[in-house]
């Protein structure tokens, strides 16, 4: 991949805020899905976190973009690709709540990542595939 290293960093259980605006960044989710993320969300008290839904159609934007947009752009569309969950602006601990309330909800693992400065200039696609290309690799051990 010829994106720079982003500094992947271990997450702690803080108050400290993630890099970006408060919001989260949803692929790969069917229509079908999006209320049980929703209420996952609003059972873990996180119900101010709504989503921005992208797909394919905004493979090619950065995430930066995406992250401008107002919560709940795409909500009741399909979004296709990798199942994919991008945080910004959440705390460590709500990371976690976050994870935990997915988890629970019994929905399909998503790819997790967090908004960094140098992955805001990155395009959907090259997070996704940069991801999906980090979990084959850990699979294979």
């Amino acid at each position: 991949m010829d994106q720079p290293d982003a500094g992947f960093e271990k997450i702690e259980e803080t108050d400290n805020r993630m890099h970006g605006p408060r919001k989260l960044l949803v692929c790969g989710f069917p229509a079908g899905d999006q209320p049980t993320l929703m209420a996952a969300l609003a059972g873990a008290n996180l119900g101010d976190l709504e989503p921005v839904w992208a797909g394919a159609a905004q493979a090619s934007q950065t995430l930066g973009e995406l992250m401008a947009l107002p919560g709940g752009t795409g909500a009741g569309e399909d979004t296709t690709g990798p199942r994919a969950v991008i945080m910004a602006g959440i705390t460590e601990n709500e990371l976690h709540i976050l994870m935990a309330a997915h988890r629970e909800a019994g929905l399909e693992r998503p790819l997790w990542a967090a908004l960094t400065p140098t992955s805001e200039g990155w395009t959907l696609q090259a997070l996704l595939d940069e991801l999906s290309e980090e979990r084959r690799a850990m699979e294979q051990k």
